[in-house]
């Protein structure tokens, strides 16, 4: 109750029924814990707001602010907080389109949504998604592990052919050598290419597809493809492929390193990729 939006504290007191006295007393009066906690609170949410850009709802908000407290903050209070604040997240759904295609050579559904994995390099799951700048189309080729739910490796070009996917699963053999995980993916016509298959082959990896319009099969790599447009794509317009590109790099990076995960235990991919590694050899 103040004079900051041109109201004066004479007005306001007589609208409260409230003496002057009584109200500057209440104003010099030592803030309790819970509103010194809460003003802490606010300030973290702001900064942690306006650095993702408004994509965080209350329970990511939660995880990030609990990162440091040795007493966990309650979801339900960042929620209200939030709620105070006016704040909610800024991302919204959208379904995905999926384009049918002709198989040269299929493999059976090894995979059958078992989506858990022992170890990392266990299950990779791999996908292409399209997005759209200016008038034209961009495509985005990447293959997700299982287990630290990584980005294992990604390519970005200006159209879905042979050589983005075959890039890609270069590059993760490059990263990885010696990997040699079961290799899920729908049955576009990349994998289901003979090429494809002796690609497979040579890097002693099983091959394992998802039934025929069964989206569902590769779920966790179409939920990245959700994630990463919510929290990225629908929110920008895009007028050039360097700009899209940008962008698109920029944040597989921020979802590599710094976008926890509860199922991780409230880490990042990499940062859970570290932790198992480091398990691994204690």
């Amino acid at each position: 109750m103040n004079s900051e939006k041109g109201y004066s504290i004479h007005l306001l007191c007589d609208i409260m029924k409230m003496n002057r006295s009584s109200y500057y007393k209440w104003l010099a009066r030592p803030k309790s814990k819970l509103e010194r906690e809460n003003e802490e609170l606010v300030g973290m949410i702001q900064v942690l707001y306006a650095k993702y850009n408004g994509i965080f709802g209350y329970r990511r908000m939660t995880m990030y602010i609990n990162r440091g407290p040795e007493n966990p903050y309650n979801h339900k209070r960042i929620h209200r907080l939030m709620g105070i604040m006016g704040l909610k997240s800024v991302i919204r759904k959208k379904r995905p389109s999926y384009v049918k295609s002709t198989p040269q050579i299929t493999a059976e559904n090894v995979l059958n949504r078992d989506f858990a994995a022992n170890g990392i390099n266990e299950k990779w799951l791999t996908d292409v998604t399209e997005f759209k700048y200016g008038s034209q189309k961009a495509y985005l080729s990447a293959i997700l592990d299982l287990k630290d739910r990584r980005i294992v490796s990604y390519v970005i070009g200006h159209s879905n052919n042979n050589q983005l996917v075959f890039e890609t699963f270069d590059q993760a053999i490059l990263d990885n050598p010696g990997a040699t995980p079961l290799f899920h993916s729908d049955r576009g016509f990349q994998y289901t290419s003979k090429v494809f298959k002796t690609k497979l082959d040579e890097a002693k990896m099983a091959q394992s597809m998802s039934r025929v319009n069964r989206c569902i099969d590769n779920g966790p790599i179409e939920g990245f493809w959700g994630i990463l447009k919510a929290e990225m794509y629908y929110l920008r317009k895009f007028q050039s492929f360097v700009e899209l590109k940008a962008a698109i790099e920029d944040y597989i990076y921020f979802y590599n390193y710094e976008r926890l995960q509860a199922k991780l235990g409230s880490r990042a991919p990499y940062e859970y990729h570290d932790h198992l590694l480091a398990k691994q050899a204690s």
